[in-house]
């Protein structure tokens, strides 16, 4: 087989030690591999890669293992071409499995050509990942402690959530705030309602009506605070990432033209694909990366339903939730009439993935040619169905000896 890669090295990552297997051309124009295991620490990093350098290595290749590729990674992107592996691409054969095989076994493939490199943004736009996931994460830690709430206050009998909207509501946190302090008059509680909260005070009155204690109320005040703590670091870290997308404002207002998308789905999707889509060769790349594609399984000649196929899970989940918020729209554009009508034939969840890969094709070509999103109507798909319609009337027709002249009522 042909080698493609005269001096190629092979990394199998670890958390605490690295395996490295360089591949060079030796006597006779023979191959000859070098084994080395070292540290992952960074002056350890620092020698190995000196030694691949002196050998004249030009690429590397290492697994995406967990997240400690990114240290191996980074200190080799200085001096030499470094390929991230999807593990799922490279199989081993069974039965010989260690650490110096595996890296052996990289640097084999890598070699020879037989490896497809995963995407790995610019040190600039990393750094916006870090701090769009980390809100992620935030906005998770959120939604988790205020489930714990709702659940605590069912445990009391405090139907609460089912009469107010939210539990972080201004009127909802009077209301808890009382209860914590040690007030249980549900009468009282209820006066505490502000704004359009006051119609609800009778249903309010039944729904603080239950038996919360001192524990519940300890409870309560820790979630709370928690809560504030949150809430507190996700306007802390809005207001960064204001700042570190000052660059980007262009994209993110191309981006906030499309319906559903708002300035934090915005923010992921250049985050996540670095806003140069020159790096995917199409749109159908893009969405198979973002795992907003569906798979194929075909054998036998025969193609069964694969499913959405595994992707970029962060970028994954902000177009899914964009989508949820188009289906809000109730067909007032091309994307909320899309969604409808693939909610009726198809359900829910595959209405969504569908929609949020119409999302993302979008995104594609808006910032491939710095173009604005241009809405075609929530009645573009009814129309392009009358006129395939149409013509295959007309089709019918000429195929039974009749010539058709179409003549469009006024």
């Amino acid at each position: 087989m042909e080698v493609l890669f005269e001096r190629v090295a092979g990394l199998d990552i670890g958390k605490e030690s690295l395996t490295v297997c360089m591949r060079i051309p030796g006597p006779g124009g023979r191959r000859v591999s070098e084994t080395r295991t070292v540290k992952t620490t960074t002056r350890a990093l620092g020698v190995m890669r000196n030694w691949l350098d002196e050998h004249g290595v030009t690429i590397a290749a290492m697994e995406s293992t967990s997240t400690y590729w990114k240290a191996p990674f980074y200190c080799l992107e200085e001096v030499m071409e470094v390929w991230l592996l999807n593990a799922a691409h490279m199989k081993a054969v069974p039965g010989r499995k260690t650490d110096v095989k595996d890296a052996e076994w990289i640097a084999q493939l890598l070699e020879h050509g037989l490896l497809r490199p995963s995407f790995v943004p610019p040190p600039g736009i990393r750094r916006l990942r870090m701090l769009t996931r980390y809100r992620e994460q935030l906005m998770g830690d959120r939604t988790r402690e205020a489930t714990r709430l709702e659940l605590m206050l069912e445990d009391a009998s405090i139907k609460l959530s089912s009469v107010a909207s939210s539990l972080t509501t201004v009127s909802a946190r009077a209301m808890l705030a009382a209860l914590i302090e040690g007030e249980r008059d549900p009468r009282a509680l209820a006066q505490l309602a502000k704004g359009r909260m006051r119609v609800k005070i009778p249903e309010l009155t039944e729904a603080l009506t239950g038996h919360f204690d001192a524990n519940h109320a300890r409870l309560a005040r820790a979630i709370l605070d928690r809560l504030d703590r949150v809430e507190a670091a996700l306007a802390e870290l809005d207001a960064v990432l204001e700042d570190a997308f000052a660059p980007w404002d262009r994209q993110l207002q191309l981006l906030q033209t499309i319906p559903g998308v708002g300035p934090r789905v915005a923010q992921v999707i250049i985050a996540e694909t670095g806003a140069d889509m020159s790096r995917f060769p199409s749109a159908a790349h893009l969405a198979a990366w973002a795992g907003v594609a569906p798979g194929v399984y075909e054998s036998a000649g025969k193609r069964s339903p694969a499913g959405a196929r595994h992707g970029n899970k962060w970028l994954n989940h902000m177009l899914v939730e964009a989508a949820g918020s188009v289906a809000r729209m109730k067909g007032t554009n091309y994307l909320s009439a899309q969604h409808a009508r693939l909610t009726a034939r198809r359900g829910m969840g595959r209405a969504q993935v569908a929609v949020a890969h119409s999302i993302l094709v979008s995104a594609y070509y808006m910032l491939r040619d710095d173009e604005p999103y241009r809405e075609l109507g929530a009645d573009w798909l009814a129309r392009r169905n009358d006129e395939a319609h149409t013509r295959r009337l007309v089709a019918q027709l000429e195929r039974l000896g009749h010539t058709v002249v179409l003549d469009p009522v006024a």
